[in-house]
């Protein structure tokens, strides 16, 4: 039979750092949004970025937010932390630049994407919305 516990707050922060890849959930009128996506984390706060549209607009309606990050070897070996916070938009220029420099350090097969992610497939410029998730909460469980 298949045994899960808790992790410890050092296993989970330990898991954030290590992955740099998830799944956020957003809630907006009742109805949950779940899309992948790429993160970093500092060992306070998680940073994303992404282009504006269908998230954004959850996001900008309910800034509570989960992320959820696993490792997974099989179906009986696994890690899983859920982290719940506010996801605040970043704008100042300095807080940008942090951010874009830790999400590219820890996702660098992004920079091409971010590169591109100025025009669309029309030609027409791309807003990209960045955005830190200062956590609540972080919960994880593991198997053993």
């Amino acid at each position: 039979m298949l045994k899960v516990e808790d992790m410890s707050p050092a296993e989970m922060h330990a898991l954030l750092q290590r992955e740099s890849f998830g799944h956020l959930g957003c809630a907006r009128d009742g109805r949950p949004y779940v899309l992948p996506m790429n993160y970093a984390y500092d060992g306070k706060e998680l940073f994303f970025f992404t282009t504006e549209g269908m998230k954004t607009q959850f996001i900008q309606a309910n800034k509570q937010v989960c992320l959820q990050v696993e490792e997974i070897t099989d179906s009986t070996h696994w890690r899983s932390v859920m982290v719940i916070g506010k996801a605040e938009q970043i704008t100042g220029n300095e807080e940008m630049q942090r951010a874009m420099k830790l999400i590219t350090e820890r996702n660098p097969s992004l920079t091409p994407a971010i590169s591109a992610t100025k025009l669309d497939t029309w030609g027409r410029a791309v807003d990209i919305a960045l955005y830190r998730i200062t956590p609540e909460l972080i919960d994880g469980r593991r198997t053993v």
